[in-house]
């Protein structure tokens, strides 16, 4: 039976979470703004589902591991165990060896977050998912993680390939980890060259393609192509998940209740559903960051978690339901992805968007979904209507940042929100502003001279022409 949450046995364990503690932290002040040409240069301090863009030009990753499970010595339970780390580090300073200790010491328990209570298999669906560790000072980790069943004759146990890098591009690292698990199936060893040639391969610009030359025995001479995506800011999610679970009205009323930063919980049975479900809901949020807790898939151990007072978005697998139930909770919206229900609600979340606006998303949602069939497309078609949402509601923020002597910005609150006509716009705009969304974005706006050039600043730009364009004909039409 599933322990209690909150619980943890044996010393093992106990240390890991003592060493997650230092990366499973609330996230600091910063926000990450558009930009991904400028990325590269300076990654931005970004809540941890924010992940960072990049240019081009950085390594791929930091580690490949292999988690495997691991007979206690006491007991008939198991422990998640690296059993393969590549590259070994060797001649760190003092404070990189604790924190790569740290970091090694937190992954197993992401990588089966499931609990230690296992038995030896003979089929087990291969699954892919992610987690994000960030550390106090801000910096960022991504697990990329493929979970299956290693090749072999008669029950065995799963084993868990994770990738560590500091980029975020989910399509492109499930290809990557493709790649690792054919080699696998030959030998460890043939794992190495490859690995090795990615980790010397510059990760590619937006919209560009990296090749890698490969030898596999008996295959011969193999050329990987990875392309990145040309559209930066959508290459971390995957939507199609969250669209078979939800129906456009649900994710509307969960787009809403994180637009007011409240408790999130998503309740799955499979780890793939809960990781990409999860990133995809933080996501809709572009161009701003989740600023609170954030845990994709919440390790059995941490689900004391639910209990938190301040806001959070996390993943809790469905055999832990009554655990989740149990625990003493206030405004949470329960989302059950096996069932596509809400469990539990605040009662408002279909009022909380002005009425105009949200029918503007559900037309623009279920226009045209037929016709969208690579994954690219599917992003952009879903994500599309919320970034304009924000585009008509806080899209002239730009306008009322004024700037003093210094150069440094001051954001006009009160003239902002009443140069917006529709009074429904202005009462959510007024609750919005209060937010941690708002306030870390409009504080980098504030510091920053020009607006970056990134997707929504063009979006800003392409509404404000059509707007022109409205006016125009309206008078010609006089």
């Amino acid at each position: 039976m599933p322990r209690r949450p909150g619980t943890v046995e044996g010393p093992v364990v106990g240390g890991m979470l003592r060493q997650v503690r230092g990366w499973l932290s609330r996230t600091p002040a910063g926000s990450a703004q558009d930009g991904p040409g400028e990325a590269a240069k300076e990654p931005e301090r970004a809540p941890e589902h924010c992940l960072p863009t990049f240019a081009g030009g950085q390594h791929f990753f930091e580690y490949l591991l292999v988690v495997s499970l691991k007979r206690k010595r006491s007991g008939e339970d198991y422990e998640p165990t690296i059993t393969y780390q590549f590259p070994k580090r060797e001649n760190l300073l003092r404070g990189q060896q604790e924190e790569e200790e740290r970091l090694l010491s937190a992954i197993p328990l992401f990588c089966f977050p499931d609990g230690n209570e296992w038995a030896p298999l003979t089929e087990y669906p291969r699954e892919t998912f992610s987690f994000v560790l960030t550390n106090v000072d801000g910096s960022r980790k991504i697990g990329y993680c493929r979970r299956l069943l290693p090749a072999g004759r008669g029950p065995r146990l799963p084993k868990v390939y994770c990738i560590i890098s500091c980029i975020g591009c989910f399509g492109l690292f499930s290809k990557i980890l493709d790649e690792v698990e054919k080699r696998h199936q030959i030998s460890m060893a043939v794992i190495y060259p490859f690995m090795q040639g990615l980790r010397e391969a510059a990760f590619p610009a937006p919209g560009r393609t990296v090749t890698l030359k490969s030898f596999i025995p008996d295959s011969g001479t193999e050329f990987i192509s990875l392309t990145r995506p040309l559209d930066s800011h959508l290459e971390h999610v995957d939507f199609s998940s969250l669209l078979r679970c939800l129906s456009f009205e649900q994710i509307l009323q969960l787009f809403a209740s994180a637009v007011l930063e409240r408790r999130i919980i998503f309740l799955a049975e499979g780890l793939s559903t809960l990781s990409q479900c999860i990133h995809a809901a933080a996501a809709l949020l572009y161009p701003f960051s989740w600023a609170h807790t954030y845990i994709p898939v919440v390790p059995e151990s941490l689900l004391a978690t639910v209990c938190c007072p301040t806001p959070f978005m996390v993943g809790v697998q469905m055999r832990f339901l009554q655990e989740v139930l149990d625990s003493p909770m206030e405004e949470v919206l329960l989302v059950n992805l096996c069932e596509g229900t809400f469990l539990m609600s605040v009662g408002d979340e279909k009022d909380i968007l002005p009425p105009k606006l949200q029918e503007d998303i559900l037309e623009s949602l279920s226009q045209g979904m037929e016709e969208q069939q690579t994954p690219e497309q599917i992003n952009e078609h879903v994500s599309g209507p919320f970034v304009q949402f924000f585009v008509k509601t806080v899209g002239h923020y730009a306008s009322y940042i004024r700037r003093e002597a210094g150069g440094r910005g001051r954001f006009q609150e009160r003239a902002f929100y009443k140069a917006l006509p529709s009074k429904a716009n202005r009462r959510f705009v007024k609750k919005f502003v209060k937010t941690q969304l708002f306030s870390l974005f409009i504080q980098e706006a504030e510091k920053s001279k020009n607006p970056p050039a990134g997707y929504f600043q063009r979006k800003i730009r392409d509404y404000e022409e059509q707007k022109k364009q409205k006016k125009s004909k309206g008078k010609s039409v006089k």
